[in-house]
């Protein structure tokens, strides 16, 4: 047999392993930042470029993208090669793959916190960052499917059909996330509106949890689980249908975040029929983990990897089983839009993605050195740190999200809201936001604390960046034999193919009856575009990520009702590009805020929210009672909308600055009267004309409580 000589390229690996932990230790300190934040308003500062609406989806993107991402491509540059027996395909595409990503997280990270964003959950980037991470994207799945061409063995190991599948579903929820018509180089518009909007970015919010937070987490379980037990993995047959019935499965599963909302109701029963039925392949995924250290748990007392990946693979059972049930609902009616869903959330960000990656590190770091890791006894620290700040962060918003909901839907004996001021149930619930932050510390300890073990570990070895390897040619495939699954695991192209035709399916069953069939977003005639003055107030409201905060859908029942008034109807969001009905209520519902308090009440609530309401968490924004309006792109808006189908009248470009004026002048001439003087070019007017439009397009009777 002839040996062909090659080479694993491990500097790649080693710049993704740097990336990980660097990124890692950022975006764990802006989420500590932020859980202090939501109950310390003065440490906003402030300052406009500091405030928690602005952190959040920094944060959160820090942590998906920048974290967690590096580590997919730590696990993959690695495992890939050695499945494979074959260098990558391109030293060129590893490297733009490796430098585009660090650019597209340090352009996401300036363009948040200027306000740059398109309010889109998970996927707030303007446009020409969602190029930059198309080409990093495209670039990343170049070189694996080159890789998977040249490779020398013959199957593809269960690790790569994730690998596969999570680049291919990927790359369609990133295309069509973002199908959107600029405005200028960072401001667009998205081609969807409203009920459409949102169906396709929760399609692509679930997803970008299925396909980049957990499909190509389990390929990485898959290979460094057995690695670190020195066993295979417990079921190849389980593999099998772990994985088909998964990527098919999770696809679908979409809409039951949109429960209750003004989403038709047949796709919500689907999203929820679907989102039960995934239960089975994720804990079967799960069961396969778990099993495959079955004979060896007395070395998960002494292996500090071992016991990151035991929890990390519970947790992702729990949060699979946590999910489906959340898709119930009765069980959505009492959690969705409280802390539960953070909760929720961050058994799967902290417990499965956290502390799978830390397990890959400590195993990783000391092969690539070629010696033994620092200190176990750190890494051991760290694991029951990593693991506490799990239980004490998510624990109190357990609590803390049944708290909030049982108090919004509390009546007295008599029939009125127990709680009528919301208020009411944000000071209740302080301890528990307390109580978070100090796990967050202790989690985010437990990181730095790894961060220093594994440079003292490096530092004592020595680094291979080119590791010499050897294996025999792949022989040619003659074709023929029984098309089984063995054969689709000899060939990337189709195997690709397959996994891309099995995920379209549920999106194309969602998507096409509703941008197709018009009686599913019934219009109302008496919902009118926005004016130019609430068009730019809108855009100041998306800036500053007041949707982070405050969701703009009122469900059909009679808690919200009688809270904030008639429950919300599909047809009132036709224009709204985007789509703003958030998914968290950290502040009230402001759909139908409109006409609701005065002029003057909302200038001085921007200015500082606990004048108007006493022991209010919200940040000031006195910024926007100073900065001047800029109008330059108003003409081009009203253009865009127009061609994404907002019916302004041919020509009303040129005349949009001047009825934007006017209106202007009407909303400073009433502050006038109350005493404030303000001038009307200034943000803020714009802002309360979009406040005070929210939810007055049809004849509703407002709530009477605050």
């Amino acid at each position: 047999m002839n040996l062909e000589k090659f080479k694993y390229d491990n500097q790649i690996v080693k710049l993704f392993i740097i990336a990980t932990a660097v990124w890692g230790i950022v975006g764990m300190t802006y989420g500590l930042l932020i859980a202090f934040q939501i109950y310390l308003p003065w440490l906003n500062f402030d300052f406009q470029y500091l405030t928690f609406g602005r952190m959040r989806p920094l944060h959160t993107n820090a942590v998906i993208f920048a974290f967690v991402g590096n580590g997919i491509f730590t696990a993959v540059y690695y495992s890939l090669q050695r499945l494979t027996k074959s260098r990558m395909y391109s030293d060129v595409l590893s490297r733009i793959n490796f430098w585009l990503w660090q650019l597209v997280i340090v352009a996401v990270a300036v363009t948040y916190t200027l306000g740059i964003t398109t309010s889109k959950e998970y996927a707030e980037a303007e446009w020409p960052i969602d190029i930059m991470i198309a080409v990093a994207w495209i670039a990343f799945g170049a070189n694996m499917i080159g890789t998977l061409i040249k490779r020398r063995e013959k199957h593809m190991y269960v690790a790569i059909w994730f690998y596969i599948a999570t680049f291919v579903t990927i790359t369609v929820l990133h295309v069509v996330n973002s199908l959107e018509v600029p405005v200028s180089l960072f401001k667009s518009y998205p081609v969807f509106a409203g009920v459409q909007d949102a169906l396709v970015q929760w399609w692509y919010g679930h997803n970008a949890v299925a396909f980049f937070l957990t499909t190509p987490y389990l390929g990485l379980m898959y290979y460094f689980l057995p690695k670190a037990v020195n066993r295979p993995v417990y079921s190849y047959r389980l593999s099998i249908i772990h994985f088909w019935s998964l990527i098919f499965l999770y696809i679908w599963a979409g809409p039951h975040h949109l429960l209750y909302s003004a989403l038709p109701d047949w796709a919500q029963s689907l999203g929820t029929v679907f989102s039960i039925m995934l239960i089975a392949p994720s804990w079967g995924g799960m069961l396969n983990g778990l099993l495959t250290i079955r004979g060896a748990w007395d070395r998960v007392r002494d292996n500090p990897v071992l016991k990151f990946y035991v929890v990390a693979v519970t947790a992702y059972g729990m949060a699979t089983f946590e999910g489906p049930m959340l898709s119930l609902k009765n069980i959505n009616a009492l959690a969705h839009f409280t802390d539960w869903i953070p909760a929720h959330v961050h058994v799967g960000t902290l417990g499965w993605n956290g502390l799978l990656t830390f397990g890959m590190l400590y195993w990783l770091v000391p092969k690539l050195w070629n010696t033994t890791l620092y200190s176990k006894k750190w890494a051991t620290t760290h694991f029951w740190l990593a693991t506490l700040g799990l239980v004490v962060w998510v624990v109190p918003m357990y609590w803390s999200g049944l708290t909030q909901s049982l108090m919004w839907k509390e009546f007295t004996p008599l029939g009125v809201l127990q709680y009528p001021n919301f208020l009411e149930t944000v000071l209740q619930i302080v301890p528990m936001y307390i109580t978070r932050s100090i796990g967050g510390t202790i989690y985010l300890t437990g990181a730095i604390i790894m961060v220093w073990n594994l440079y003292k570990t490096a530092q004592q070895g020595t680094f291979v960046a080119n590791e010499e390897a050897e294996a025999p040619a792949l022989e040619k495939d003659s074709g023929g034999g029984k098309k089984s699954h063995r054969w689709l695991e000899r060939k990337p192209i189709q195997f690709a193919l397959l996994a891309t035709v099995v995920i379209l399916v549920g999106g194309l069953v969602e998507f096409i009856p509703t941008w197709l069939v018009k009686s599913n977003i019934p219009t109302i005639e008496s919902v009118k575009p926005y004016t130019p003055l609430e068009l730019e107030g809108r855009d100041i409201y998306i800036r500053e990520s007041c949707n982070s905060c405050h969701t703009q859908m009122v469900r059909p029942f009679r808690s919200e009702t009688e809270r904030y008034g008639e429950y919300s109807k599909a047809g009132e969001y036709v224009y709204d590009h985007p789509h703003l009905w958030g998914s968290k209520r950290t502040g009230p519902d402001l759909h139908r805020v409109g006409k609701k308090y005065s002029n003057m009440w909302h200038y001085l609530h921007m200015q500082n929210p606990r004048q108007m309401s006493p022991g209010s968490l919200m940040p000031s924004y006195p910024w926007l009672l100073e900065q001047q309006l800029n109008t330059d792109d108003t003409p081009t808006k009203i253009n865009v909308m127009r061609m994404i189908g907002v019916p302004y009248a041919e020509g009303y470009e040129n005349q949009a600055v001047s009825d934007l004026q006017i209106q202007a002048v009407e909303i400073a001439d009433d502050l006038l009267e109350t005493g404030i003087i303000v001038d009307s070019d200034k943000e803020i007017v714009a802002l309360i004309a979009y406040l005070q439009r929210l939810g007055t397009d049809i004849k509703v009777k407002q709530a009477e409580n605050k």
